[in-house]
């Protein structure tokens, strides 16, 4: 043995920043304004809380559930909980109450931190979770005179007050479980994923490579991914690693608000989902002039594929790099990257080439294996042109469920994503569709992303989504869903005829209705389940275009 045999601990990396740039800012946006921290103020009140969940009985392997929006105690709550060796679980505060009451009894959650304002979803599980013996309130200005009639109830800063700012790390297992988060639940109940210290320790390590996210301490970093929400894709933790510039929206996600911040906070880099990006992008199309990005370089886009389009109107209208990353809860998040420039050859690209490149899930982040295998599972090729079911392997991949194992979701090692994809000769990953939302069609498979994405780069269409509907002779056939832009004039033919210049005849929509709104999961993605229910109980049915 040659080399020390250091554990992979987070504490390693989360006090760091502090150490290193004691002096710069946590931003959180209040009713009030905007809230100010430092880093070295941000490290001791976690170090603070740690001491303070330990008095309250918090042991090594306790859950320590938070219900809170993006803000600086959510990133205290990170940093003390997982560091002194609990486990923080992220709840998601767009859950319904009964799959909230579901979680935080399967995760015999101990302690919840809460948001003084989400005070109310929790108040509607009341005498619903045993296992609960703390809840701590965190209020942001505005919301001090916060009143409840859970049981067991204290101030966060009273919670804290008077606590050593130092707390002793403990040495344990790298293996040691340290955040635990649950999936959407899109079908049946949802799925526990719990992240241990080696898994996020390299994960948070990797996602900062240049041919990543290229994250840097001089980095100013929006942070509009819910901390509820797969590890935030890793952000926080990297952030604090390196010391960057953080600034975190709270309740304040309308696209008006996000772009104010991005413009008065100096932004370089930030993160959210297609939905995100769409609407800043309608605010400033509707205002030309109005918010100018003039720090921000690049802006991360996950959780659906988004449209080419509009990767490139942030490139070409505002010099923008849109990074593509695709994921899971249970890869950490981050699995592959999407960038302008990938490999060297690009160099030479023109940039509709790259755009091209762009629009693809991209390639798989370094230490992961990635591949696609038929219903025999046997690997296929990497042509570009054979789809399959991705299944994918590495060191911040899950190997089951918390207390949930679910055999058929892992095969021989690999972890079976439920996405069909294609992998390019370049090793680029192309998401086709969600296996359940991929549409057969006389024998044959129709990608609705592929449609959605086209259809949403059309003139006058601000958002797209694509379903299957049954049909007597060909099982399923595809229907557009289109909210339109205001004052565009679109017709049903008019997107047809749009379709028509890339898809084949049998793989066009049977029909394109036009909508006020599309369902959206607790996450912020399109909820085609809610969709199809929808159009089942309108009494939909196909136009005979038999």
């Amino acid at each position: 043995m040659t080399m020390q045999q250091t554990p992979l601990l987070m504490h390693r990396l989360m006090d760091r920043g502090a150490d290193l740039q004691p002096e710069v800012e946590v931003l959180t946006a209040t009713e009030t304004g905007v809230r100010s921290q430092t880093m070295l103020e941000t490290r001791n009140r976690a170090h603070q809380l740690a001491h303070a969940l330990n008095d309250a009985g918090v042991e090594l392997g306790d859950r320590v559930a938070t219900l809170m929006w993006n803000g600086a105690r959510h990133l205290e709550a990170y940093h003390g909980v997982a560091c002194m060796g609990a486990v923080i679980h992220t709840l998601n505060l767009r859950l319904p109450p009964p799959d909230l009451e579901y979680i935080i009894n399967h995760a015999a959650d101990k302690v919840i931190i809460v948001d003084a304002d989400v005070l109310p979803l929790l108040e509607k599980l009341a005498g619903k979770m045993p296992t609960v013996q703390t809840i701590v309130v965190a209020a942001e200005p505005g919301f001090e005179n916060w009143s409840t009639s859970l049981p067991n109830v204290i101030d966060y800063e009273d919670f804290i007050a008077d606590k050593p700012v130092k707390y002793t790390w403990p040495e344990i297992d790298e293996n040691s479980p340290m955040g635990l988060c649950y999936t959407s639940g899109t079908t049946g109940r949802p799925k526990g994923v719990m992240y241990t210290h080696r898994a996020n320790y390299l994960h948070t390590l990797s996602i900062g490579l240049t041919d990543v996210m290229g994250l840097s301490a001089t980095d100013t970093l929006l942070g509009i991914v819910p901390l509820f929400h797969a590890n935030a894709w890793g952000l926080p933790w990297i952030a604090t690693t390196l010391g960057m510039r953080q600034v975190y929206p709270h309740r304040f996600m309308v696209p008006e608000h996000l772009a104010r911040l991005i413009q008065d906070c100096d932004v370089t880099i930030s993160a959210g989902v297609p939905t995100i990006w769409q609407g800043i992008k309608g605010i400033m199309e509707a205002e030309p002039g109005k918010y100018q990005f003039k720090s921000l370089s690049r802006l991360t886009c996950g959780g659906s594929a988004p449209p080419p389009s509009l990767i490139e109107w942030y490139w070409d209208e505002l010099g923008i790099e849109m990074v593509q990353g695709w994921g899971m809860t249970e890869t950490s998040p981050l699995a592959t990257i999407s960038r302008r420039t990938g490999k060297r050859k690009h160099l030479e690209m023109s940039d509709a080439e790259r755009a091209v490149n762009q629009a693809k899930a991209g390639l798989p982040i370094p230490g992961l294996e990635i591949e696609i295998f038929d219903d025999s599972w046997q690997p296929l090729p990497h042509d570009g042109k054979v789809f399959g079911e991705l299944l994918i392997k590495g060191p911040w991949i899950c190997s089951e469920y918390f207390n949930n194992p679910q055999p058929d979701k892992f095969h021989d090692g690999w972890l079976i994503t439920g996405d069909v994809a294609k992998i390019d000769p370049e090793g680029y990953i192309i998401i086709t569709d969600r296996s359940k939302d991929l549409i057969k069609s006389g024998g044959e498979w129709i990608s609705s992303v592929d449609l959605e994405n086209h259809i949403a780069g059309m003139d006058g269409v601000a958002q797209a989504c694509v379903v299957a509907q049954p049909h007597p002779k060909w099982d399923e056939r595809p229907v557009a869903l289109v909210i339109t832009k205001p004052g565009a004039s679109l017709s049903r033919e008019s997107v047809i005829a749009h379709c028509e210049s890339r898809f084949a005849k049998w793989q066009l929509p049977d029909d394109v209705l036009f909508v006020e709104s599309i369902p959206l999961t607790a996450t912020g993605k399109m909820d085609k389940k809610v969709v199809r229910a929808q159009l089942d109980s309108d009494g939909y049915q196909l136009p005979d275009l038999a």
